[in-house]
């Protein structure tokens, strides 16, 4: 697995070098390319304080949204602005500093479900595309928000094939892309009542197929999550 970036870490390039050539090539790299945040473009870091100061005071604008398969599912805002750059931040750019904002967003947002929650499970990726990112930010996202509101988190789901990206795709073409590509485990999930988190909804085609998969495992209901909301 490749080491996710700090905030103010410079990019990675490589592999694996010695601690002192690593140490020379990022200052030079650092002398020659500046970090610019990815929020507002400074010449700073790799996301600034500014910027961190602004996504923590970032006001929730949520929205519930229907969709097959789930009790209630919830945005915490638009896919714009500062929310966008900071989940851009976090899947592209390995800012994983950046997930306990992001879950303090999650957690001020889940309480509008008005329900015991038994179990957070993040969306899960094929495990090349896991290999190749190095991490899974649905994963990281879960753990933020589970260390803030107590709730476990879980790999109950997993994605049995990779459908590759979803992006460019129509909502018939996304809906037949993830078709039975998910798996539950019965044993975490029978009985029990869900909250399936991701970092942005588009046409929730791979939502819902995450939901119909825990529904036939045996859930309880199911409620999704997400940050942001791109339609």
């Amino acid at each position: 697995m490749k080491p996710a970036r700090s905030i103010t870490a410079p990019l990675a390039v490589g592999r694996w070098t010695p601690p002192w050539v690593a140490w020379v090539r990022d200052a030079a790299l650092d002398w020659i390319f500046p970090p610019r945040c990815v929020g507002c473009g400074r010449v700073d870091a790799w996301w600034c304080a500014s910027c961190a100061a602004d996504l923590t005071a970032l006001p929730l604008d949520p929205a519930f949204y229907p969709l097959e398969g789930f009790a209630a599912t919830l945005s915490t805002g638009g896919h714009s602005g500062l929310l966008q750059n900071s989940i851009q931040a976090l899947k592209y750019y390995g800012l994983t500093d950046l997930a306990p904002l992001l879950g303090a967003r999650l957690a001020a947002a889940s309480p509008l479900f008005k329900v015991t929650i038994d179990l957070i499970i993040p969306v899960p990726l094929f495990k090349a595309r896991l290999a190749e990112r190095g991490y899974n930010q649905s994963q990281i996202l879960c753990a933020a928000l589970a260390d803030q509101i107590g709730i476990p988190t879980s790999d109950a789901l997993t994605r049995e094939r990779d459908t590759g990206s979803q992006v460019g795709l129509n909502r018939e073409e996304r809906l037949t892309n993830v078709e039975s590509a998910f798996k539950a485990d019965p044993s975490q999930v029978a009985g029990r009542t869900l909250l399936i988190v991701d970092d942005v909804r588009t046409t929730g085609a791979t939502l819902k197929a995450c939901a119909q998969t825990a529904l036939t495992a045996g859930a309880h209901a199911v409620y999704a999550l997400t940050l942001s909301r791109a339609e």
